[in-house]
């Protein structure tokens, strides 16, 4: 879907096809005909945009066969979808029935990263649309937090170095810039932008960036405007945004409350736990974790990296971050000029929802993601963008 800014500029919103489940080529393009064109249709639009995710043999089909890549690309167009984004933080694995800790390999420092993130790029340089010249690529935050030491820091940054001189590259060679942003995320060596500002800046490079996922803005309690600004300050750009929201849990001394965090405790994902005190922010590696120790101080609220459905909030005594993600957006592109034009709804979790709340079956689940992108329309709209045909 297609936003025209008041400054002029198109912004585009999409959602993650990570939700999808795929690890090759031929389950891609089911993907496009059995989720992605009947959300567009249920949206009632011509188009939609997609972001997509690409295994790593999804993406290695199509770097070494140009018919396939062709193929795709023509997939998309008979199906009304365009990709200006795809998710590179999964490398395979996603739909595991466990996937926790192995999200997060291989990291920065392992050479395959580079590798397929080159990959994605060279990729999505053919998948943009005619009328497009930017496409934009999110990707872990560099590793998990341990083990990292100096000399993985160095590796890391001479592996981003060596990225953001192939997309200069790929841009002077095909016209297309395509940026990459690191995603921070609760656990990891950069969990907050403000963790991002001193390793990109090493890196110093416009190419590379932020991707601001808004429900791990708030699992880590960072105040939109203050990360927003701090970005700016560093001319760290934000190349993407994820629209996300987490689980909030506003008094978690309550035996209710308790008991309804319980059912989202499952053991495909992660759901980083934090809590801010006094002293700083503390936290676990998973729900489950801060239900059963005292890891947690208890008298202040909680919040759990838990991407639930943006246009329905878990019901009480739970609640969603969803007012972060509007005053991140309204930062985000309410203002004279977008501080990033590619937006993307990343409700992946919808299958590992309590039993009660998970679609039954395809329809519905296009209908729940329909549901979101309408959500994340109307707050665009809201904030003065048009919708374009």
């Amino acid at each position: 879907m297609r936003f025209r800014h008041p400054d002029g500029s198109t912004v585009h919103l999409a959602y993650c096809t990570n939700v999808h489940p795929a690890e090759t080529l031929d389950g891609v393009v089911a993907q496009l005909r059995d989720h992605c064109e009947p959300v567009r249709k249920r949206l009632g639009r011509d188009r939609i945009g997609i972001g997509l995710w690409l295994a790593k043999d999804a993406a290695r089909a199509l770097v070494t066969d140009p018919s396939a890549l062709r193929g795709l690309r023509t997939e998309l167009d008979r199906r009304g979808l365009e990709v200006v984004t795809l998710n590179g933080f999964p490398y395979e694995g996603f739909g595991d029935a466990e996937v926790k800790y192995r999200v997060y390999k291989p990291d920065w420092t392992d050479p395959e990263r580079l590798t397929h993130t080159t990959d994605l790029a060279r990729l999505l340089a053919s998948l943009l649309p005619d009328d497009v010249t930017e496409g934009t690529i999110s990707t872990l935050p560099l590793a998990w937090r341990t083990p990292f030491d100096a000399g993985r820091a160095e590796s890391a940054r001479t592996a981003l170095t060596a990225l953001a001189q192939r997309l200069d590259a790929l841009a002077e060679l095909t016209g297309r810039s395509v940026r990459v942003g690191l995603e921070p995320e609760p656990g990891c060596t950069v969990e907050t932008t403000a963790d991002a500002i001193a390793p990109l800046t090493a890196v110093g490079h416009d190419r590379i960036g932020v991707c601001v996922d808004t429900c791990h803005l708030a699992t880590s309690f960072e105040d939109p405007d203050t990360a927003l600004d701090a970005l700016t300050a560093a001319g760290v750009p934000v190349v993407k945004s994820q629209l996300s929201a987490a689980l909030h849990a506003e008094h978690p001394h309550l035996p209710e409350v308790r008991e309804a965090l319980a059912a989202f405790d499952e053991p495909r994902f992660l759901h980083q736990t934090r809590t801010l005190t006094g002293t700083g922010l503390r936290g676990t590696d998973d729900l489950g974790e801060a239900l059963a120790t005292r890891a947690l101080p208890d008298t202040a609220p909680w919040r759990a990296h838990f991407h639930v459905p943006l246009h329905a909030a878990p019901a009480a005594p739970l609640t969603s971050t969803l007012p972060v993600l509007r005053d991140a957006l309204a930062r985000l592109v309410g203002g004279p000029s977008p501080l990033t034009r590619h937006l993307e709804v990343e409700t992946y979790t919808w299958q590992a929802l309590p039993p009660a709340l998970r679609p039954r079956g395809r329809s519905q689940l296009a209908e729940g993601i329909a549901a979101e992108l309408a959500l994340a329309r109307d707050l665009l709209t809201g904030l003065g963008l048009k919708e374009l045909p």
